[in-house]
């Protein structure tokens, strides 16, 4: 990585300490509700992970580790792994409120390696908004690489590049039409972002409001993960998401969130396995 891509990743380590307040206390994350850690996965998720009793998995950038239980509960030996203090204390008290066995790490994801001790998985699983947050891909596959074992798998279940290059909401005097609003290839300059609020519901966030967010095309991530030596066995795409993006999404039998019947049916989430 660049000195610069460095900076930018302090900045959204900072960011993502200043969130963690506000996300706690959200709506959005329900944490004072009963935790269902289950229904931040798409069904297509768990037939593609399959069993992973007994297996050594590894949630990168998981931040409050919301997703990172559901392992545990399936009977996975689970570590989280985030860039934020904030978040990992966090997450760990959720875990053992929870009574689910879960070890967090605090570590940018290019230091995985050394933070784990070399310590090799099984299952890697990322996603849902974590990849726009690295700028480098090529780097992020070799790490990945690194710490599979043999035959081990990665999981992806990300933000699909069309939803991200839709933008996040609207911005003032526009309405609820789709429209193009970043790249959805990557290989331009981060995007810079200074928001008082989070996707979530809450108070403003106080202190380090910048961040950085870097586009990536498909073509971007499966080409870094062959380079590495993976193999991609599933691609998928979906058209729901885990909460209603635009104020017309409609609920689906699966709990989540589509456009509506006469809207365009685009990918906005995307499912990709591959093994080492």
């Amino acid at each position: 990585m660049t000195d610069e891509h460095e900076r930018m990743m302090r900045a959204n380590q900072a960011n993502w300490d200043a969130r963690t307040p506000v996300h706690l206390a959200s709506r959005f994350y329900g944490l004072g509700e009963k935790l269902d850690p289950a229904r931040w996965f798409a069904a297509f998720e768990w037939e593609d992970l399959g069993d992973l009793a007994g297996l050594d998995v590894l949630h990168l950038q998981c931040h409050l580790g919301t997703e990172t239980i559901a392992f545990a509960e399936r009977g996975a030996r689970t570590v989280g792994l985030d860039i934020s203090e904030a978040s990992v204390a966090a997450a760990a008290d959720i875990a053992a409120r929870a009574g689910a066995d879960v070890t967090y790490v605090r570590a940018n994801v290019y230091d995985a390696v050394e933070a784990l001790d070399g310590r090799r998985f099984d299952v890697i699983y990322t996603g849902k908004g974590a990849l726009c947050y690295l700028p480098d891909l090529d780097l992020w596959a070799i790490v990945i690489a690194q710490l599979l074992r043999p035959g081990g798998r990665l999981y992806i279940a990300e933000f699909h590049p069309l939803l991200n290059a839709l933008g996040p909401k609207p911005a003032e005097g526009e309405g609820t039409e789709l429209l193009l609003r970043h790249d959805y290839l990557g290989g331009r300059d981060a995007v810079h972002r200074n928001a008082t609020y989070t996707y979530t519901d809450g108070p403003a966030v106080e202190g380090a409001t910048d961040s950085y967010e870097w586009m990536h095309g498909m073509d971007e991530v499966i080409n870094a993960l062959t380079t590495a030596g993976l193999g991609i066995r599933r691609l998928r795409e979906s058209d729901e998401l885990p909460w209603p993006r635009w104020p017309q999404m409609v609920r689906t039998p699966s709990g989540w969130w589509r456009l509506p019947e006469g809207e365009p049916r685009i990918p906005l989430l995307y499912g990709l396995l591959a093994s080492r």
